[in-house]
């Protein structure tokens, strides 16, 4: 609240904005096309070409084909087959021949191996838990400097008034000069009192010729033939059509025959090979070189036994306090532009002018640039209420 400082506000400035008001009288719409382009009478365009005329016979069409005609669909025979009958029956008994895989490997059950794993149970310690670390041990708290706040310096406004004067300001005050000439040649209107020739080369050249139908031949009208159609070929002329008999083949039929003996399912394997009884192998296993005891482990390692503890001590730290840079001796604000910048006097460019005191026209060369000469101190006498201007040459644009 000490910092703040109420200043007075201003409401902002709102344009307002002007009523609309139409302007009086009308558009005027017309255009260089609606000036300079005459409407000309245009007939429309008769095609040379005769109309087409289509000659129909309104009777009614009333024809047989050849193919039609001449073949006449036939009532066909079903043909015999050559093929002998089939006499296998399918025997209605059941088939219970077993084979000497099912005889000899009889399923037996599985027996579950004895697992060597030991169990998954997690062993708890007695020991409460040490929650000390190296960071709890050494860390010391220190007590935290208060923060430097600089106060705050009176803006001190400078004497001198703003110079808002730009070398563009300064160099260029606009001068006076004549708008270019336009080189465009003058749009002459094109008007013909005579009226619009509507000949054309193609009316000129290709005139209208009388033009006679086409003349039409007369179609020979179809006569079927009185004879009936002499359907016999080669084939059915000289083949001759023989009984043959089937084919009987040379190789006898195989018929089944059935023994009443019984089945002798024994081969050699079965007789060679006999199923033993097979004792389970006892495990060989080296004999144990480190007795066991049945004392309780220690648990001790040669680390927790050999291993001291020793206070740890914090590694000096090179970083720089993070403290302010602080002096006594008063800040040096001067600058390059302040110690050697002077202020010079403003003159007015006498270019802007048309006639500029204490310079008298010389000449001027083909672009149009005026050069003037600066007066002499005779001439300046003369002259009342001139200004002093620096002696330059002038040249005006």
């Amino acid at each position: 609240m000490s910092d703040y400082i109420p200043h007075e506000v201003t409401p902002q400035y709102v344009r307002q904005q002007v009523e609309y008001r139409p302007k009086s009288g009308e558009i005027d719409l017309r255009t260089t096309y609606k000036l300079n382009f005459n409407t000309y009478h245009v007939q429309p365009f008769v095609p040379a070409r005769p109309l087409r005329r289509s000659h129909l016979n309104e009777g009614k069409l009333d024809t047989l084909p050849t193919y039609k005609e001449d073949f006449q669909p036939w009532e066909i025979s079903k043909r015999e087959l050559v093929k002998p009958k089939f006499t296998y029956r399918l025997p209605s008994g059941k088939f219970g021949n077993t084979t000497t895989f099912q005889d000899a490997f009889v399923p037996r059950g599985l027996v579950p191996r004895e697992s060597f794993k030991p169990p998954s149970i997690a062993k708890l310690s007695s020991v409460p838990f040490d929650g000390l670390t190296s960071n709890c041990i050494s860390y010391v708290p220190h007590a935290l400097e208060t923060r430097y706040v600089r106060a705050p310096e009176d803006n001190k406004p400078s004497n001198q008034p703003f110079q808002g004067h730009t070398t563009h300001q300064l160099d260029f005050q606009g001068l006076p000069g004549q708008p270019p000439e336009s080189c465009k040649p003058v749009v002459t209107k094109a008007s013909l009192d005579a009226p619009f020739e509507c000949r054309t080369e193609f009316r000129d050249s290709f005139q209208q010729w009388p033009v006679t139908l086409p003349q039409l031949s007369k179609s020979v009208d179809h006569k079927s033939p009185t004879e009936p159609m002499d359907l016999s070929t080669t084939t059915k002329n000289d083949f001759v059509r023989h009984e043959v008999q089937p084919f009987i083949p040379v190789k006898p039929a195989s018929r089944a025959k059935r023994s009443t003996a019984p089945f002798q399912g024994g081969t050699t394997m079965r007789e060679t090979f006999r199923p033993w009884m097979v004792q389970k192998q006892e495990k060989r296993s080296k004999p144990e070189e480190v007795p066991k005891t049945n004392e309780k482990m220690e648990n001790l390692t040669t680390s927790k036994l050999h291993y001291i503890q020793h206070q740890i001590q914090p590694n000096p730290s090179c970083k720089p306090n993070n403290v302010p840079m602080r002096t006594q001796s008063p800040f040096e604000d001067r600058t390059m532009y302040r110690t050697e910048f002077t202020a010079k006097k403003t003159y007015v460019c006498p270019a802007s002018f048309d006639s500029p005191h204490g310079y008298v026209f010389q000449e001027s060369d083909e672009r149009g640039h005026r050069f003037f000469r600066k007066l002499s101190s005779q001439d300046r006498n003369d002259v009342a209420g001139a200004p002093e201007i620096p002696a330059t040459e002038l040249a005006v644009i």
